[in-house]
């Protein structure tokens, strides 16, 4: 018989109990296609299933030094599992037009690899791959915030940056 047992997993100044090491078991988890895993702020044991699973970047848009939601070392971790990290520090209550580009490169330079894309709640990274989708993939602003809106309602700075990026829409390509 199995038993689940719950394992204390260190993070920078707090410990985090996972139930599971499966990258599926963290905060808010969307397989959004093949190539494009997104989610809450991992554990170590869920960026080593996301190595098995074939990512070959992780992309961070959390604040590498809140204690509540970083690892102390997640660089090294991601690096010691063979891939590739992008660390893209968005201050929830403050995006900027500079990070969203930044993940647009970002994106772009990872076309063709499998991407987890994560921040502490996955609300930053639904936000920034609807954007992301509409503005350089072309797709409909209703198709493109499905997986946000199955993960969370916009606040009002949000909104505001989601309306001002889509009313520009002239982002560079």
């Amino acid at each position: 018989m199995w038993r689940l047992r719950r394992r204390a997993i260190p993070m920078r100044g707090l410990m985090a109990f996972s139930l599971s090491n499966r990258l599926s078991d963290a905060r808010n988890f969307r397989e959004l296609d093949a190539t494009l895993l997104t989610a809450g702020q991992p554990n170590e044991e869920q960026l080593a299933d996301a190595a098995h699973l074939g990512c070959e970047v992780v992309i961070n848009l959390a604040l590498h030094d809140d204690p509540r939601y970083s690892l102390a070392d997640e660089l090294g971790t991601v690096r010691s599992l063979g891939m590739a990290y992008v660390h893209i520090p968005v201050q929830f209550n403050a995006p900027a037009e500079q990070h969203f580009l930044a993940f647009c490169d970002a994106m772009d330079a990872c076309k063709g690899k499998k991407l987890l894309v994560h921040c502490a709640a996955n609300y930053r990274v639904t936000a920034f791959v609807g954007l992301y989708r509409v503005i350089r993939q072309g797709w409909t602003p209703e198709r493109a915030f499905e997986p946000m809106r199955s993960v969370w309602e916009p606040d009002e700075t949000w909104k505001q940056f989601i309306a001002n990026a889509l009313e520009r829409g002239s982002i560079p390509k």
